[in-house]
């Protein structure tokens, strides 16, 4: 499991690299979230040792699990996946980044617990670029209107943007909406208020990251391609 596991990691690092010197970027700009839903605790623990640090799951009961169990490593956990409010109290405590602040109601819960616990987390906020209706997020227009009651919100720290390419299309059209993203991106670093920072854009998976580093992203978030041959 470890040579595998150390392989697939040196593998992406190394197309990280790559991706970035193309695109006149240091690959030291980008942080790889390794994406752990797909394995057990104790693969996670072996791609920690391995040099990834920060570690993502996408689902609350499982970003529980899993940071119980490796609660003797340093790990940067990232909730990635949609979050209900009622398990925001249990998962803020344990993570170092909320990815998916998906809602108004959400940021408000999350900055109301973050303030019973005395924390300031970090969240950036998921907008559905692709206007898929399957997939959770503020549209472009909705997040534009609600900014500033975002920004007033003083438990919670504003850092950037995440979302995800669309289901069809192929890498072609993940990078017309990585693409979006960053133009998005931009348009409302213009307008934000000063408290929102706006400096992170999670954007790239295990099939588009590539793409993404060349359109901006400071965060990818891949599972698949560091578990190839275990799962």
């Amino acid at each position: 499991m470890e040579n595998t596991i150390g392989g697939n990691l040196a593998r992406v690092q190394e197309q990280i690299a790559e991706a970035a010197s193309k695109s006149g970027r240091n690959a030291d700009e980008i942080r790889l979230v390794g994406v752990t839903k797909y394995v057990a605790a104790e693969a996670a623990r072996v791609l920690f040792d391995a040099g990834c640090a920060d570690l993502g799951e996408s689902r609350p009961q499982e970003l529980w699990s899993k940071a119980e169990a490796l609660s003797d490593l340093d790990v940067q956990w990232h909730m990635i996946g949609h979050l209900q409010r009622n398990k925001v109290r249990r998962t803020l405590p344990l993570v170092e980044w909320i990815h998916s602040g998906d809602s108004v109601r959400l940021l408000a819960a999350i900055d109301q617990e973050a303030a019973a616990a005395g924390l300031r987390p970090k969240v950036l906020l998921e907008v559905n670029i692709s206007g898929d209706p399957a997939k959770h997020g503020f549209s472009p227009d909705e997040l534009r209107r609600e900014l500033p009651n975002i920004a007033a919100l003083r438990h919670v720290q504003i850092m950037g943007l995440m979302a995800m390419a669309s289901g069809e299309g192929g890498v072609d059209q993940a990078r017309r909406d990585f693409a979006a993203v960053r133009e998005y991106i931009e348009l409302l670093r213009a307008e934000a208020p000063p408290n929102v920072e706006l400096r992170e854009l999670s954007i790239g998976m295990s099939g588009d990251f590539e793409a993404a580093i060349a359109e901006g992203s400071t965060m990818i978030r891949v599972g698949s391609a560091l578990w190839e041959g275990l799962c």
